[in-house]
């Protein structure tokens, strides 16, 4: 697929997931309003929409269809919100307290400390009352599309919890505060857990509501965890060599937080070797499926390779 075909679909399927998501988001009343702008400022803040984006080429590639763009359109909300949330709650004082994400303030920076704390778990709290739309949506009783859906929450629960995301937090959160180095393995559990667990849960649930079969579901979990790793290595990367305002966020925030990162472990240009090595069999993974999607190939390639 050329580059400017690429850019031009991929501004396309974005502007899809936003008004996509837009439909799911809070109405902004009532005695809780503050916690509902809090909510809806986080989302419409912006990114990539990576997960969400990931999930329904997935769903394509295991050969879903458009049709049944109605079971995953919830999920894919839920994913954002879940993924928004942990950023809401990493920006806070007592974690890496950063006042800038995506060029903008961060929530806690325009609400309060309070408000960005109470807008992060009703994000998480929401993100499941969205998922679970999808039951709404299966119109006929399908027994076959009910237990997809039940999977697919048992899926996105489970990476989001302690044993994939919330795990991978507290790990990192021990590793700031432990004075002497970190090993090679603690690091790759915090970036499996902390950054793959939800590129893992986007590509399994797209798969498993697309009617996936277990080994193929399995494939596409260590797909995502390669993806993941790389992605945070090469976000690692950007934080040494990257620009502020390319980026919109702070950059040496790491070093000026005393964060022991992939970088600071191996070095530069081991760390460049190995975002390689590891999107190398992302790629091949996907090479795997006999449908193929170019997109999504290209869609991985460019995230990992990304310079923002």
């Amino acid at each position: 697929m050329e580059k400017t075909e690429f850019q031009i679909l991929l501004a396309k399927k974005t502007k899809s997931i936003e008004e996509s998501m837009e439909k799911f988001l809070p109405a902004e009343d009532g005695f809780a309003k503050i916690v509902l702008e809090a909510m809806n400022y986080s989302v419409r803040v912006g990114g990539k929409r990576l997960r969400p984006m990931l999930m329904w080429e997935s769903f394509l590639l295991c050969g879903g269809s458009m049709e049944d763009r109605q079971l995953v359109e919830p999920f894919m909300a839920a994913l954002e919100m879940i993924h928004t949330y942990s950023l809401v709650h990493d920006d806070l004082p007592a974690m890496d307290n950063d006042r800038l994400r995506r060029g903008k303030p961060t929530t806690w920076a325009v609400y309060g400390e309070t408000f960005g704390i109470l807008a992060g778990d009703a994000l998480l709290n929401y993100a499941f009352e969205t998922a679970g739309l999808s039951f709404d949506r299966i119109v006929d009783e399908n027994s076959l599309k009910l237990r997809r859906v039940a999977r697919a929450l048992q899926v996105l629960a489970r990476k989001a919890g302690v044993y994939g995301m919330i795990g991978g937090q507290t790990a990192d959160i021990l590793a700031e505060q432990n004075e002497t180095s970190i090993s090679e393995e603690q690091l790759l559990y915090i970036h499996e857990k902390k950054t793959a667990a939800l590129i893992q849960a986007a590509l399994m649930i797209g798969g498993i509501l697309a009617g996936a079969t277990p080994r193929q579901v399995e494939l596409l979990e260590e797909c995502g965890l390669h993806i993941g790793i790389a992605f945070q290595i090469q976000d690692d990367i950007l934080d040494v060599i990257g620009d502020t305002e390319e980026l919109g966020k702070p950059v040496g925030s790491d070093a000026a937080n005393g964060k022991q990162t992939y970088v600071t472990l191996k070095g530069l240009a081991q760390s460049k070797a190995d975002v390689k090595r590891y999107s190398e069999r992302a790629m091949e993974i996907l090479g795997s499926f006999e449908s193929g999607n170019p997109f999504l190939s290209e869609l991985v390639d460019e995230l990992i390779s990304r310079k923002k």
